[in-house]
């Protein structure tokens, strides 16, 4: 499984800080601690008011760069800073995200298109996330249409179904898990990602929430997540979960992971 790094994200407030201040240290020692902990793209999110949004995304691409190899994912809903920050990327990107939503599909997409980038789809529209897998699967089914016309394979694309807390609606696990199941029967070429810790906002020791969601997603058909992969035991648990479920030849993921201290002693 893919994992995308989500810790360079301005809506962290140290990450937030480091941007305002200009502090490349900072932002560069995220970027290579989540790409040696094996992060195969990075999510880069300047999260700040899109009048300064353009500098601040270049800003964190040029600072990034130099000292990493993984590409980026460039996370935004503006069109400008995606399309500024796309002229300075040295790999191609992917773009995190479109959804549903008319002027995500017209501004966005044919930024995807004319660079050719692998992009985040997200299932919910002008109207919201949707509280239902069949409502979910209209939004996806639009989304597919707008792509495919636009000549963007299903292979470069990453549906999101969207986890929404448990803490206010208890069966959200299993819309999403529903949505994942009935995406990938329906689309078997496109990916399927998501931000996974949303499942268990609000609610004490978080971290087994998102253990156990992580493992039934994976079994449902995930097969990228945007997590932090500098947690130990989340990474402990994707790669167990991946043997159980029959996708590590001989265990070598397994215990190579184990003899590396990547997880255990």
């Amino acid at each position: 499984m893919q994992i995308i790094g989500e810790k360079i994200n301005g809506t962290r407030k140290r990450v937030a800080q480091a941007i305002m201040e200009r502090d490349s240290a900072f932002i560069q020692d995220l970027a290579i601690r989540q790409a040696e902990a094996g992060a195969a793209w990075l999510d880069v999110n300047a999260g700040t008011h899109p009048n300064r949004e353009p500098d601040d995304l270049i800003w964190l691409v040029e600072t990034i760069q130099p000292v990493v190899k993984v590409p980026l994912c460039l996370d935004s809903a503006n069109p400008q800073a995606l399309a500024a920050a796309i002229q300075v990327v040295q790999q191609t990107p992917m773009i995190n995200s479109i959804s549903g939503e008319p002027s995500r599909l017209e501004g966005i997409l044919p930024l995807v298109a004319k660079h050719s980038c692998p992009v985040i789809a997200l299932a919910m529209d002008e109207r919201g996330i949707p509280e239902t897998c069949e409502q979910r699967m209209a939004v996806v089914h639009k989304v597919m249409e707008a792509t495919r016309a636009a000549g963007v394979p299903d292979e470069k694309v990453y549906v999101d179904p969207l986890a929404m807390t448990l803490a206010t609606n208890t069966q959200a696990a299993l819309i999403t898990l529903d949505t994942i199941h009935a995406i990938r029967r329906e689309f078997p070429n496109v990916h399927l990602t998501i931000g996974l810790s949303n499942i268990s906002f609000g609610l004490p020791a978080r971290s087994y929430i998102n253990r156990v969601f992580l493992t039934l997603a994976l079994q449902a058909g995930l097969d990228s997540a945007i997590i932090d992969p500098l947690d130990r035991e989340m990474k402990a648990v994707l790669i167990a979960a991946e043997l159980v479920l029959g996708r590590d030849r001989h265990c070598l993921n397994y215990t190579r992971a184990y003899r590396a201290g990547v997880f255990g002693k």
